[in-house]
C-alpha cells in the first residue's frame, strides 16, 4: 500500500458518529409497510440533496450540544441530509435500520474520497472500524436495499396502472331488506272510512353510488357521482299495498327504481380565499350536502338514519336537486355564515334551471335563497340559525318539503300544477356532546306558505325532531340511536278554516343500531314507527322493519 493511499484514510473517528447523525437524515425515512401516500413521500425524500451547511437546518442551533459535530460532518464529509421541510429532527429515536442507512451514506462518501484522492482524511484504523461495522450491519443493509428496491418497483407499478393522477374513486353499495306492516293503509283526514288493508311484503333492494373526486390544486374538488338502485318508496304511486304516507319513506329509496345508471350529481368546490369556500352545483345540488345539518351521527343516507325524516330538518330539503351556488365564510371558525342560491330541476327536463321555456331557467323558475349562521364556541356545542325562501313557479304540483311530512303540508293548495306559491322557512338546529360517546341533536322549524296568484291562500306549518346517539355502544365504532319527532303539519292559515286535514298529530319514532363489522362494512337493523300517519288520529299505527347493510370502498 502506497503512502499516498494510506494518506487517504486519515480521518477522525467521528466517522462512526457520522453514521449516527446521518441516520436521522431523510435518507433513512421510516421503512415500515407503506400505503400509496407513503410511497410518494419516500420518492420525494430520495430526491433531497445533501446539505452544504448546518445552518440549512431550521431546528439546529449553535447552542445545541451536537452542533459542532454536525458542522464538522457537513463540511468534512457531506453525508448529512435533511427532511423536506429543512429540519434535522435530532431528537428522534434511532432504529437499527436508520443507523444502517446513515452508515451506508457515510461509507459511500468515504469511497468517493478514496476514488478521487482528494485529501489526507482517512486512517487505516478508521477503515478497519468502518469495515467491521459494515460487516456487522450487512443484514440490515441488505434488507434496506431490498425494501428500497421493492418500493421502487411498487411505485413504478402504481404509476403505470393508476386510474388517474388527479382523481380517486369512492364507492358505496347498500343491500336493504325491509317490510312495512300495520293495520290499514293510511288515508288523509278528510277521507270517508278507513283505508284498504296494508299488505306486508318483505322486499330486498339495492342502491349503488360511485363518486369520482378530482382535485387540480389540492384545495379544490370536482365531484361526479353515478347512481343506480331499485329501492322503491314505501308510498310509491300506484302501489296499492303501500303505506299511504310519505312518513314511512326510507332515507335511501330512489326515484328511478330500475337500477339504471345516471349522473345525479356534478359540482365543483374551491377556496376563493382561505376563509371563503365556494361550491358550484351543475346538477343535483342539495343544501344538506353543502352545509352543516347539525345531526352528525344520522345525516348520511347510507350510514345514518334509516328513515327520510330522521336524517335532518326538512328545511334542508328546500331547493333539492338544483343547480346553483353556495358560499361559506369562515367555514372552520367558531362562527360561520353560509349563503346559497339554488334553482331546482325535475330531472326529466319538465322544468328547471336547464330549461329555456317560460317560467324556467336559472332565475325565472323554481328557486331557493338560503342563509345560515353557525355558532360553535367549543367542540361540545354547535348551534345553527337557518332561513330559506322558496319560490315555486307552478310547473308541477307543489311539494314544499320534498315529500317529507303529511301530504297536506307538502301541497296545502292542491296537488295540481299551475299554482305559483312561495314559502318562508325558519329553523333552529343544535348538537350537544355530553361526552365523546353521548350526543344529542335536534331541530325545530316553522314555515309560512302563500299563493301568488288567484284568491289569496296561506298555510302555517310546524315540525320538530330530536336524536340521541350512544357511540361505541357494545363495540368501538357502533352507534345505538333513537330518533323522535313530529313531521311537518299544517297548524294554521286560511287553508285550515273549515278543513279537517291535519286535524290530528303524527309522531315519528325510530330505533336503530349501527353495527360496524369492519372499516368498510356496516350492518344496521332498525324499526320505524309512525303514530297517527298523515296527521290523522283515526289511522292505524304503521311500522317499517329494516335491515340495511352498507359497503364502502
Amino acid at each position: 500500500m502506497t503512502k499516498r493511499f494510506w494518506n487517504l484514510f486519515k480521518v477522525s473517528p467521528v466517522v462512526l458518529a457520522a453514521a449516527f447523525f446521518a441516520a436521522n437524515s431523510a435518507l433513512a425515512a421510516e421503512v415500515n409497510e407503506t400505503n400509496v401516500s407513503q410511497l410518494s413521500e419516500a420518492q420525494e425524500s430520495n430526491n433531497i440533496d445533501q446539505v452544504t451547511s448546518v445552518s440549512q437546518f431550521s431546528d439546529v442551533q449553535p447552542t445545541d450540544w451536537a452542533f459542532q459535530a454536525l458542522q464538522s460532518l457537513v463540511e468534512r464529509y457531506g453525508c448529512i441530509a435533511g427532511y423536506p421541510n429543512s429540519t434535522y429532527r435530532g431528537n428522534r429515536a434511532l432504529t437499527r435500520y436508520e443507523f444502517a442507512a446513515g452508515l451506508n451514506a457515510c461509507l459511500d462518501r468515504v469511497n468517493e474520497l478514496i476514488a478521487t484522492a482528494t485529501a489526507d482524511l482517512v486512517s487505516k484504523q478508521d477503515l478497519a472500524t468502518l469495515q467491521r461495522l459494515q460487516e456487522e450491519y450487512s443484514a440490515e443493509l441488505a434488507t434496506l436495499r431490498g425494501r428500497v428496491d421493492g418500493l421502487e418497483a411498487r411505485t413504478s407499478e402504481l404509476e403505470a396502472n393508476q386510474f388517474s393522477t388527479t382523481t380517486k374513486l369512492v364507492g358505496e353499495a347498500i343491500f336493504n331488506i325491509s317490510e312495512p306492516f300495520g293495520g290499514n293503509r293510511a288515508v288523509a283526514s278528510n277521507a270517508v272510512g278507513a283505508g284498504p288493508k296494508l299488505d306486508s311484503n318483505t322486499t330486498f333492494g339495492d342502491r349503488v353510488r360511485l363518486n369520482l373526486y378530482t382535485s387540480f390544486t389540492g384545495k379544490d374538488q370536482l365531484q361526479t357521482r353515478l347512481t343506480a338502485g331499485n329501492i322503491i318508496n314505501n308510498n310509491a304511486t300506484g302501489n296499492t299495498g303501500a303505506t299511504g304516507t310519505n312518513m314511512t319513506r326510507l332515507g335511501y329509496d330512489v326515484t328511478t327504481a330500475d337500477n339504471s345508471v345516471s349522473i345525479d350529481k356534478l359540482n365543483y368546490a374551491f377556496n376563493f380565499k382561505d376563509s371563503v369556500r365556494v361550491k358550484v352545483d351543475a346538477t343535483g345540488g342539495e343544501l344538506y350536502e353543502n352545509v352543516d345539518v347539525f345531526n352528525p351521527d344520522f345525516k348520511s343516507s347510507g350510514t345514518g338514519a334509516l328513515s327520510r325524516y330522521g336524517r335532518f330538518s326538512p328545511i334542508y330539503r328546500q331547493g333539492q336537486n338544483s343547480a346553483g351556488l353556495t358560499v361559506t365564510l369562515n367555514p372552520n371558525g367558531p362562527i360561520s355564515i353560509t349563503g346559497a342560491y339554488l334553482a331546482p330541476s325535475s330531472g326529466n327536463g319538465l322544468f328547471g334551471a336547464n330549461n329555456p321555456a317560460a317560467n324556467n331557467g336559472l332565475f325565472n323558475g323554481d328557486n331557493t335563497i338560503f342563509g345560515q349562521l353557525s355558532f360553535k364556541p367549543n367542540k361540545a356545542l354547535n348551534i345553527g340559525l337557518t332561513y330559506a325562501h322558496s319560490y315555486l313557479a307552478g310547473n308541477a304540483a307543489n311539494s314544499f318539503f320534498q315529500s317529507t311530512g303529511s301530504g297536506f303540508a307538502n301541497s296545502p293548495f292542491g296537488t295540481v300544477a299551475g299554482i305559483r306559491a312561495e314559502s318562508n322557512n325558519y329553523g333552529v338546529e343544535a348538537t350537544f356532546l355530553f361526552s365523546p360517546k353521548l350526543a344529542l341533536s335536534g331541530w325545530g322549524g316553522y314555515t309560512t306558505i302563500s299563493t301568488l296568484a288567484g284568491a289569496p291562500r296561506d298555510a302555517e306549518v310546524w315540525y320538530y325532531g330530536a336524536t340521541l346517539a350512544l357511540r361505541d355502544f357494545g363495540k368501538e365504532g357502533n352507534v345505538l340511536g333513537i330518533i323522535f319527532g313530529q313531521p311537518p303539519k299544517v297548524t294554521g292559515g286560511n287553508v285550515k278554516t273549515g278543513s279537517p286535514l291535519d286535524s290530528g298529530t303524527s309522531y315519528h319514532l325510530e330505533g336503530l343500531y349501527k353495527y360496524k363489522v369492519s372499516d368498510n362494512i356496516q350492518v344496521t337493523p332498525g324499526l320505524l314507527v309512525i303514530f297517527n300517519p298523515e296527521n290523522n288520529n283515526n289511522n292505524d299505527t304503521e311500522y317499517v322493519g329494516t335491515l340495511r347493510t352498507t359497503f364502502t370502498f
